[in-house]
């Protein structure tokens, strides 16, 4: 068992900024590829973004590139998720998850462990 546990969610304001954090515990942090997935109400979980093992490697969806930058502090066993200029559309809640394998995978299916989830709400 690996223990993910997202914080950093909230309710802001179109345009605002938020950062995410994941904390890790229960195995070595950087044998892990890590990513963010989402979920808003009424539609399917879908990835946001992904980093490799010793985040070397990113990986976005075209919905965030430009916008979100993920990062990990393996020294730390932690994972974040920096997102400025937040839209309503980014609205959801927002899931760590862990890979035991190296490669970065865009559906949940390819991850082992996740979190229990921050929700983000973006206001207009």
């Amino acid at each position: 068992q690996v223990l993910l546990v997202e914080s950093g969610g909230g309710l802001v304001q179109a345009g605002d900024s938020l950062r995410l954090s994941c904390a890790a515990s229960g195995r070595t942090f950087s044998s892990f590829t890590m990513g963010w997935f989402r979920q808003a109400p009424g539609k399917e979980r879908e990835f946001v973004a992904g980093i490799s093992r010793i985040g070397t490697t990113t990986h976005y969806a075209d919905s965030v590139k430009g916008r979100f930058t993920i990062s990990r502090d393996n020294a730390k066993n932690t994972l974040f998720l920096q997102m400025p200029s937040l839209k309503p559309e980014d609205t959801a809640v927002y899931y760590c998850a862990a890979r035991v394998t190296s490669a970065i995978f865009t559906t949940p299916t390819g991850y082992d462990y996740w979190g229990q989830g921050t929700q983000v709400t973006v206001s207009s």
